[in-house]
């Protein structure tokens, strides 16, 4: 079968016509966006010292998101009397892993009212989410493998900064 010129051209237009029609009733979905994991160790962040107990300790602080998701990645040692405290955005069963950390590390999570509800041990490089067995922790403070076993920290136990009570040092509006 032979076809014309004109017969071609609006074959042609019919054809991209449905494609145009069709293309708008199944618009692509827009790609998942991938998050992205930090790539190397943060900067050492802010300080504060604070008190477990007769302890005294000095804390880095992961305040903001970007800091608390990066936390203790790849570093490799930190001070005997040396953590990282996270104050959380709202009390929650927390939930922390140790995804790019290549040592392992003791977990309090604390109370609102700052004191110790439980101590985890978080394992180098799990990626299995170690989770509270509370629904109520407001601050999380990461100190070496086996610190809180070392220096007779239970819970039980109240922590507190130079600034005051843990609800006085992170107040929230």
């Amino acid at each position: 079968m032979k076809w014309c010129g004109g017969c071609l051209k609006i074959i042609a237009l019919a054809v991209l016509l449905e494609a145009a029609v069709s293309g708008c009733d199944k618009a692509a979905p827009p790609p998942a966006a991938k998050h992205v994991f930090p790539t190397h160790a943060q900067p050492r962040l802010s300080t504060l010292r604070f008190w477990l107990g007769p302890e005294e300790i000095t804390a880095e602080l992961a305040l903001n998101a970007e800091e608390q998701e990066t936390g203790m990645m790849f570093r490799t040692n930190m001070d005997e009397n040396s953590g990282m405290m996270f104050p959380l955005p709202a009390v929650e069963r927390a939930d922390f892993w140790m995804k790019n950390c290549p040592m392992s590390l003791s977990a309090a999570y604390i109370d609102p009212s700052g004191a110790i509800a439980e101590i985890r041990e978080l394992h180098a490089e799990d990626t299995n989410g170690v989770v509270a067995k509370s629904d109520n922790i407001y601050y999380v403070l990461e100190m070496n493998e086996g610190w809180f076993q070392r220096h007779h920290i239970e819970p039980g136990t109240f922590v507190r900064s130079e600034k005051g009570s843990l609800q006085q040092t992170f107040i929230r509006h």
